[in-house]
């Protein structure tokens, strides 16, 4: 299988499922990863911002990966996000994971200090090497990292052969097509931002990894099925869809993906438990506006799905 194929489609970002003391919980890991595998996504990416891997433990991040990996049951691809903000960390998350048999390892650029990038290449290299045999994946979202992915750091990472994709979650869509032009035959380019996926596939990304996908994956598999069929109207009419639900959710008090873990308790039976400290939980007020988007899921799958 082509590296396109293997990574081509629509690949959730995996929520941290905690028990009612706020640690991981594997049962919990286990019944999210099963819930995936049944609505048909292509993959899950583990251990990136949905799953608050910058308040996790490596422990923490472990412990998830294996239970996902043990749930899966080699359905699903399993890309593996294992930066921290040191190297050594990075490099023990990065063996780990390459020896539980994750299709890739992704990592963003050091946070925090703003490093030159010949700094950011050597740390993304010595992860890699970390799993020769395994693929990379270059997660470029500047507008958290506070780093970009330019051409010329783009270009000295494509001499590693391991490096065999970037998530952009960066705002322009521009960039997806000027990675896939630079990458070459095979290279893959997922979209990031989940607001814009039609204009990211329209433009070159060979799928998409998103937050919110996991909450409404129904939504995200028909976009990309209209996209391939060139359906781009009708596509757009479902972007727009989740993008209200989106803006609705984001309204509220608690975080994001506090919002998405009650809206996938009240829609599926799916207790994940709630967000770690310093993200915000959810409060009493939150509730009407959580059924709320509840109900615009529910409304959008019943008329476009």
């Amino acid at each position: 299988m082509s590296n396109v194929e293997k990574y081509q489609g629509i690949i959730p970002a995996f929520y941290a499922c905690y028990d009612e003391n706020g640690e991981v919980d594997g049962a919990r890991v286990e019944a999210l990863t099963r819930h995936l595998v049944k609505k048909g996504v292509k993959g899950v990416y583990v251990g990136g911002s949905s799953g608050e891997c910058i308040y996790q433990t490596v422990a923490d991040r472990k412990l998830t990966l294996e239970h996902v990996m043990k749930a899966a049951e080699g359905k699903l691809t399993v890309i593996a996000h294992v930066a921290c903000n040191n190297t050594a960390e990075s490099q023990e998350l990065a063996r780990h994971a390459q020896s539980l048999g994750v299709d890739a390892i992704a990592a963003i650029p050091p946070i925090y200090f703003h490093l030159p990038e010949h700094a950011i290449a050597q740390y993304w290299n010595d992860i890699s090497a970390a799993a020769p045999d395994t693929d990379f994946v270059i997660y470029n979202i500047p507008q958290l990292a506070g780093v970009a992915l330019t051409m010329p750091l783009f270009r000295e990472m494509r001499k590693n052969p391991r490096v065999v994709a970037v998530k952009n979650s960066s705002m322009p869509t521009q960039d997806i097509q000027m990675f896939k032009m630079e990458g070459g035959e095979g290279f893959v380019v997922f979209n990031g931002p989940d607001e814009q996926l039609v204009s990211g596939l329209a433009i070159g990304a060979d799928g998409g990894i998103g937050g919110t996908y996991a909450v409404m994956p129904e939504l995200y598999l028909k976009i990309k099925e209209l996209v391939d069929a060139g359906n781009i109207k009708e596509a757009q009419n479902v972007q727009n869809a989740a993008d209200a639900i989106i803006y609705e959710m984001c309204a509220c008090h608690g975080n994001l993906y506090a919002v998405m873990k009650q809206i996938m308790k009240i829609r599926e039976g799916l207790d994940l438990g709630g967000v770690r400290k310093p993200l915000p939980s959810l409060i009493a007020e939150d509730m009407p506006r959580v059924e709320k988007c509840a109900k615009m899921i529910d409304e959008a799958i019943g008329r476009f799905c």
